[in-house]
């Protein structure tokens, strides 16, 4: 068995995230009086009207036959980034008795990576699964939904999105774009990526051609930095044939599939623009509003049990796979505290710049840093005194079993 279906053979047997679905419940219900319906129905034997006649059972109005197609940003390679499409399908498909059916398709197969909103807002297809922040051309209020630099960690963005109002207000522009925003997964906090040079001072970045996507460019740009856009099946041969000197893409576990340490020796981190990054399903607004009440729950519900999954994933693949890369001849290397903090600095100028201009913009962050300021300040007391004192016995070798 595989990691995959072995995963999907553990959530059958996972208790319930909360109280039984009240569509589960009128199925088995339905189920269970159908013979009773059928034996006591008086139509047949008086022959007063066919079968057809008969209103459809409710069960039936609220489970009715859709059928999407969803466009991913990810090729199928990337199965933990990508898997997080095929989960959703799974899950809706599962829970409705394959009624509500969700075709996935991987980076290509209808339109490019890139373009997969595109494909959405202009009706290819009904759903995507892809990072919001490809798409800060457009507005870069798009950013906004997957992350920003600096910002928050992957528990203070699901805290926000969850509790703090985030999704609603995310959800207030992305209306206005056509498009109806979920969660999709997440990574935690990634790596800062592959460089063919040590970078050890800022100005070791001017005139570096890197890819790297969203808000982040713009900040790096400032420091001298050439941002590209790269989809992430294209990143190995551009850096294989110096097209671009680094790139960054999520952490170990992708980033040994994709091979980059071959071309470009130096890793490092932290990926301070992706404190944590939220990839998002959108669908089509107009095909999300015709969904029955039952199915648009459905797919929120099926978004938490993605994000989770995603993120559970990538906790328990990235340690082996950075031991893998390092024995494979990664070199790790942390920012520097300069670049760190020019960084952070050529951040803020940025925010001032897009907050001075996009109301739509400000508003979501706003009240994004506002939490930010408590996140930390909470995790810092028990978390991250927690965490410390076991990474000191990590590297002290004292988290080995016991006894035995």
């Amino acid at each position: 068995m595989d990691g995959r279906s072995h995963r999907l053979e553990a959530r059958r047997s996972l208790p319930s995230a909360g109280p039984p679905c009240p569509l589960a419940q009128s199925k088995v219900l339905f189920d269970m009086d159908r013979r009773k319906f059928i034996r006591n129905s008086t139509v047949g034997a008086l022959g007063v009207a066919g079968a057809g006649s008969l209103a459809a059972p409710a069960i039936a109005q609220t489970t009715p036959k859709v059928q999407w197609r969803c466009t991913s940003s990810f090729p199928k390679s990337l199965d933990t980034i990508y898997g997080g499409a095929e989960d959703m399908a799974k899950f809706v498909r599962e829970a409705t008795d394959g009624n509500f059916d969700i075709q996935v398709f991987a980076a290509g197969e209808i339109v490019p990576g890139l373009q997969a909103a595109d494909a959405v807002s202009d009706g290819t297809v009904q759903m995507c699964h892809t990072a919001s922040y490809y798409y800060v051309g457009k507005d870069p209020t798009y950013a906004l939904g997957a992350t920003v630099p600096f910002t928050l960690n992957a528990r203070g963005l699901h805290a926000w999105l969850y509790y703090g109002g985030g999704l609603d207000l995310l959800n207030e522009f992305f209306n206005t774009e056509g498009l109806q925003y979920l969660p999709g997964g997440n990574t935690g906090t990634q790596m800062g990526g592959w460089f063919r040079k040590e970078i050890n001072t800022v100005q070791d970045l001017d005139g570096l051609k890197m890819r790297i996507a969203g808000l982040a460019g713009q900040a790096l740009q400032k420091l001298g930095v050439v941002p590209q856009q790269i989809a992430g099946g294209d990143i190995y041969p551009s850096l294989e044939k110096g097209v671009i000197d680094a790139a960054e893409w999520i952490g170990p576990y992708d980033d040994e599939k994709l091979g980059f340490y071959k071309v470009a020796p130096f890793y490092y981190y932290p990926g301070w623009w992706e404190g944590s990054l939220a990839l998002c399903f959108f669908s089509n607004k107009a095909e999300y509003d015709k969904l029955p009440e039952a199915y648009k729950s459905l797919l929120a519900t099926a978004s938490r049990a993605v994000t989770l999954e995603m993120l559970s994933e990538y906790d328990y693949k990235n340690p082996t796979a950075l031991k893998t890369l390092v024995q494979s001849g990664a070199q790790l290397r942390p920012f520097s505290q300069e670049i760190m903090q020019a960084s952070f600095d050529a951040t803020q100028e940025v925010y001032a710049e897009i907050n001075g201009s996009n109301p739509a913009f400000k508003k979501i962050y706003d009240s994004m840093v506002a939490y930010r300021n408590d996140t930390y300040l909470w995790q810092q007391v028990a978390e991250y005194t927690f965490d410390t004192f076991m990474m000191i016995k990590q590297r002290e070798g004292a988290l080995v079993p016991q006894g035995g």
